[in-house]
């Protein structure tokens, strides 16, 4: 999708594999310019190299999200560039779990700076090129942990739990503009990360959902599509969860 002035700018954080990967071959079908971001190139490569092979437009910023002088600068960068910035995407997460009372402060940290100050370095850093073109679209990707909780991801459920309330304040802030920022809580979906589940675990999961199947990384990425599309300009401020009828929240 374009406008007068080309293509829409995309940044999808965590775009190297996975759901990131799913959100960035989508939004790149749907006409848009993609900047892949990720912490290594390597992964990223063969992305762009994927998505150029089927004609779309993508770039990328390796850069670790957890850093947040480096995000910020990253964002600066692609604005630049692109002289734009229409959509954003906060996919970026990593786990350390742990029995809270086992947890360490590092795990806690390390997980709260990726997963939450992340998204709000970047978004931090977009606004100002979105207000400026009076239309934005951004979605944070939670997790259904943090909406009902997890045993053993504390810290993981918390930071997915505070994208909640840091999407809603972005939604208030940011309406008159033209921009918009929502939240999809994906439940289980079939990842890098889920494929080495035992079956049984994988049977009992299916067991739970309405629709008695996994979600996969298409699945969000369709979501994530509609949300940053011109048909979705009087959504704002909403927690959609993608699980598969899991938790009905």
């Amino acid at each position: 999708m374009s406008d007068a002035a080309g293509p829409r700018v995309a940044v999808v954080t965590g775009a190297s594999r996975g759901i990131g990967r799913a959100i960035a071959m989508r939004l790149a079908r749907d006409g848009r310019h993609v900047v892949l971001v990720s912490r290594s190139d390597g992964p990223l490569s063969e992305v762009r190299s994927e998505i150029q092979g089927e004609g779309g437009s993508c770039s990328s910023k390796v850069v670790d999200v957890g850093d947040r002088k480096a995000l910020a600068g990253a964002i600066g960068q692609i604005v630049e560039e692109h002289g734009r910035l229409d959509i954003l995407v906060n996919n970026a997460g990593m786990t350390r779990d742990n029995l809270i009372l086992r947890m360490s402060d590092e795990e806690w940290d390390g997980v709260i700076r990726v997963n939450l100050t992340g998204a709000f370095v970047a978004i931090r850093a977009a606004a100002r090129a979105m207000m400026r073109g009076r239309f934005g679209r951004i979605v944070n990707i939670g997790s259904t942990s943090g909406l009902v909780g997890n045993a053993g991801q504390g810290n993981y459920a918390a930071a997915k739990a505070g994208l909640v309330g840091l999407t809603k304040t972005i939604a208030r802030e940011l309406g008159g503009k033209g921009i918009t920022c929502n939240l999809l809580a994906p439940g289980f979906v079939q990842t890098d990360m889920t494929a080495s589940l035992p079956e049984s675990v994988r049977e009992q999961v299916r067991s739970m959902m309405a629709l008695r199947r996994l979600g996969t990384p298409e699945d969000i990425a369709g979501a994530v599509a509609y949300l940053t599309s011109d048909g979705a300009g009087f959504i704002t401020g909403q927690v959609v969860t993608v699980d598969g009828g899991m938790t009905m929240c």
